[in-house]
Order: C-alpha cells, then structure tokens, then sequence
C-alpha cells in the first residue's frame, strides 16, 4: 500500500467519524426498495455480512428475522450509532482483510463503501468477497458506470474532507467474475448527497457466486 493509499484511507475514517450524527440523519436512502428486496430474496437461515455498515442503514436495521448477519466497518463512531439500530454483531475492521473464515458467508453487501477504498486496492477487496463467501453466495454492491478519483473538502457542510476513488463498472464486473461471481442484475438509483447534480446516480449490481 502506497503512502497515498493510506491517507486516503485515514482520511475516509477520520471523515466519517467526524460526521457519524450527521451522515446518519442526512440519509432516507433511496437505495432502500432495491436492499429490501435483495434481503428478502435470501433463504431463511442465510448468513450476511454487511461490508462498510455504516450507522447500520439501509441492510441491518431491515433484516428479516431469518437472516443471521454481522455488519463490519472501520469507523468507530459509524458503529456507535448502528448499535443503536441493530442488534447484529458488529466489528471494527478493514475491508482489505476481512476478519471472516473462508466460505462462512451465504450473502454480502457492501454499500458506498467499496467507492472509498483506492482503486488499485479493490481487486484485493472483492477476492476478499469471493473468500469468505460459499458457493451460490448473492452480493449487492455499489459501483458507478464511470471510474472516477475525488474528494470534497466539506462533504455534507460537516467540515470534514471526504474522499472517492472506484473503476469503471466493466472493470468491477472484471473483478467480479474473477473473484467467482456473475453480475445478474443492475439498477442505477439517484444520488440524493451529489451537490450540483441532479442527474448524478450508483449503479448497484447484484451478483451470484458460482456453484462448486
């Protein structure tokens, strides 16, 4: 990891801890209809791990009641407020290395949080996805149409800096495949925190694991 690397990531952390309160209260996450019905899609007794849970919306605080999860970011403060909404199991840890034995996971999202990692460490992070999870696994995940690298020195008026940095989507597909999974559907959903954009949105592909 590049000296680079590494304060983006602190800054990644450092921003969202400073924001915690506000993140949480500034989204209705438009993204909500589309978790649902991915939630919903798992098989009773499924085991998700929700990758970048945040203050735990929009994945834990709407489980089903027969979904086993555990949600993991590396934001101290972001775990604070999803305690309060989650009783999940919940840890303090990187992407890059997943805490989480081999094929322990039926089901794993990772919603804008994959978006903050350096794009040249999201190769890593998507063959920590395809380590942890077994065969037939389903994943959501967020990406964008087009790659893109960037920051904002007061991201929601909060004072803190905030910074991006992802591929374009064929080369997350790329990654994807070569992790083990097969995009099967995609969705773009508006990006309600873009400033000066009314056209700005994510692309959320939801993907299969192959079976062994």
């Amino acid at each position: 990891m590049t000296d680079d690397d590494d304060a983006q990531r602190r800054t990644v952390r450092e921003g969202y801890d400073a924001l915690a309160g506000d993140y949480g209260k500034s989204r209705d996450p438009p993204e909500a209809p589309l978790v649902e019905s991915f939630l919903d899609s798992l098989p009773d007794g499924s085991r998700l791990l929700d990758v970048g849970c945040g203050q735990g919306s929009p994945v834990l605080d709407r489980l089903p009641d027969a979904v086993d999860a555990a949600g993991l970011d590396f934001s101290i403060e972001q775990l604070r407020y999803a305690r309060e909404a989650t009783d999940a199991d919940l840890l303090q840890a990187d992407m890059t290395a997943l805490p989480v034995a081999n094929d322990s996971a039926d089901a794993l999202t990772a919603l804008h949080s994959l978006i903050h990692v350096p794009t040249e460490q999201h190769p890593a992070v998507v063959r920590e996805f395809g380590r942890i999870t077994g065969p037939d696994a389903k994943l959501l995940l967020t990406a964008n149409s087009d790659g893109w690298a960037g920051a904002n020195d007061d991201w929601l008026g909060g004072g803190a800096r905030m910074e991006w940095s992802f591929p374009g989507v064929e080369e997350t597909r790329e990654q994807l495949r070569a992790a083990g999974f097969e995009v099967v559907e995609e969705e773009l959903v508006a990006d309600e925190l873009a400033e000066g954009d009314d056209d700005a949105a994510w692309l959320f592909l939801t993907a299969q694991k192959r079976g062994e």
